[in-house]
């Protein structure tokens, strides 16, 4: 009976912290997941993929004080 509860503690230890790393690790996981369905899909083709599209879109600034230049203008009165 003493080998029955151990082996029942040891099953729901491994499935608790299964479903810690899952929790844990989701956002790591879901791109691990869709970089492998994308790749075992057959109608991929990453040769369609825009190359010219940039890695991390950004809008420009709209504010009209905002500006490109890394430096600073300091007026003295």
């Amino acid at each position: 009976m003493g080998a029955l509860t151990a082996s029942l503690i040891a099953i729901a230890g491994l499935a608790l912290g299964w479903v810690a790393i899952e929790m844990a690790c989701k956002p790591c996981l879901d791109k691990g997941r869709e970089a492998i369905d994308r790749s075992l899909n057959p109608d991929y083709d990453p040769d369609d993929d825009d190359i010219r599209a940039p890695l991390n879109p950004s809008t420009p600034p709209t504010d009209e004080n905002a500006s490109d230049s890394t430096s600073t203008v300091v007026k003295i009165s």
